[in-house]
């Protein structure tokens, strides 16, 4: 297997480790995770053609999903008060 690819794997079973934390670990352990996973996105496009890529944006994605679920909040609140000027 590809290093980039173990090194999803990896980030993948930190992830399930950080899950299984108290709760007051959560939204540490996920900006750790989108750090580490950012560049570890790239490595994998690079390295294996963007379909695996994608593939690994869409787990990461559902494993980081209530980042961006408020990120999505943030943004829209942000575009709709910047309307109202």
């Amino acid at each position: 297997m590809p290093l980039s690819l173990t090194l999803a794997c990896l980030w993948a079973l930190c992830a399930a480790f950080i899950s299984m934390l108290p709760h007051v670990w959560h939204w540490r352990g996920a900006w750790m995770l989108i750090a580490t996973g950012i560049p570890l996105l790239g490595y994998v496009t690079v390295q294996m053609g963007p379909w695996w890529g994608l593939g690994v944006m869409l787990a990461g994605a559902s494993v980081l999903r209530w980042p961006l679920i408020h990120a999505g909040r943030r943004l829209r609140n942000a575009l709709s008060l910047s309307g109202r000027n």
